[in-house]
């Protein structure tokens, strides 16, 4: 005899909330990681200016940590922001709008933070 909770066991009402929760919580440990780097790196340049941050970001190691920490950052908050969308939004048209404009303005911001990395990273090693 089966029931119909072993059907939706793990899945939450929207069929993804385990899978939504796990990848909140892995973008939380890598951010915890990560901004203790980047705090801690960006207090020994906070002061020496432009130039000594734009070498500092063109260390290859840097900018593949620098990287990480925003596609991370960004990451987690696509990923509480759709819970806020989702749970405080209740007109289903302007709810799927609002989760669509923030995927694109999460990749928007990824792709800005990815070239500007890869400018100064390959313009100090010309």
């Amino acid at each position: 005899m089966t029931t119909s909770t072993k059907a939706v066991r793990g899945l939450g009402a929207a069929r993804e909330g385990t899978k939504h929760h796990i990848n909140q919580r892995v973008s939380a440990i890598a951010l915890l990681f990560l901004v203790p780097w980047f705090l801690y790196s960006v207090a020994f340049v906070i002061n020496a200016g432009f130039d000594a941050a734009s070498a500092w970001i063109a260390q290859p190691l840097n900018a593949v940590l620098f990287i990480l920490l925003a596609c991370a950052s960004l990451y987690h908050m696509r990923l509480g922001l759709s819970v806020v969308i989702e749970d405080y939004i209740s007109k289903a048209g302007t709810r799927q709008t609002l989760l669509i404009a923030n995927t694109f303005a999460v990749a928007i911001m990824a792709v800005a933070v990815i070239l500007s990395v890869l400018k100064l990273w390959i313009g100090a090693g010309a």
